[in-house]
């Protein structure tokens, strides 16, 4: 149901309810597993690269080399978390400072070979988690179950961005 700012906060109907429950609570329960398990895939690699540094060697990989507050940008969080979180991973040599190509004075970070390698140790094991967890659904399953909770993501994002949360824009969910 599409939504529009004078809309009131509560925007269910009656036969929407029961249904809005059941998703808010399905909701909770799948942030709870995926924090306990931290979904981390299988095998050897498991749980072995926490999420946030999972998510910054991933957009450095889809999106080059980049600077603090381009790579805070992009992932929708402040420039200080970027720091923090970035630090370890420049410590372990997974993610090495360099000179900007243009700008010499400017740092960029970029993913090294170590932690392109690593990123794809632990991409092989997500998806192997992936393919155990949808294994017996039909692949109009799997890409329609993509589809939404990327759109979902992408609405949370939107309206964490709309209420002036610090450090975050609407954004893509990856």
């Amino acid at each position: 149901m599409p939504t529009t700012p004078e809309m009131s906060m509560d925007m269910t109907t009656v036969g929407d309810t029961g249904l809005l429950d059941a998703l808010q609570h399905e909701v909770a329960v799948f942030a709870r597993r995926a924090e306990q398990t931290r979904l981390g895939g299988v095998g050897q690699v498991r749980n072995s690269m926490d999420r946030a540094a999972y998510l910054l060697l991933n957009r450095l990989d889809k999106e080059g080399p980049m600077g603090v507050k381009a790579l805070a940008a992009s992932m929708g969080i402040d420039s200080s978390t970027v720091t923090r979180q970035v630090a370890p991973l420049v410590d372990t040599g997974l993610v090495k400072r360099t000179s900007h190509p243009e700008d010499g004075r400017a740092v960029v970070l970029q993913l090294s070979p170590r932690g392109l390698s690593r990123l794809e140790e632990v991409r092989s094991s997500r998806r192997q988690l992936m393919a155990e967890l949808t294994h017996d659904w039909a692949p109009e399953e799997r890409e329609a179950f993509c589809t939404l909770l990327t759109r979902f993501n992408l609405a949370l994002s939107t309206r964490m961005a709309a209420q002036g949360v610090p450090g975050t824009e609407p954004q893509s969910a990856s």
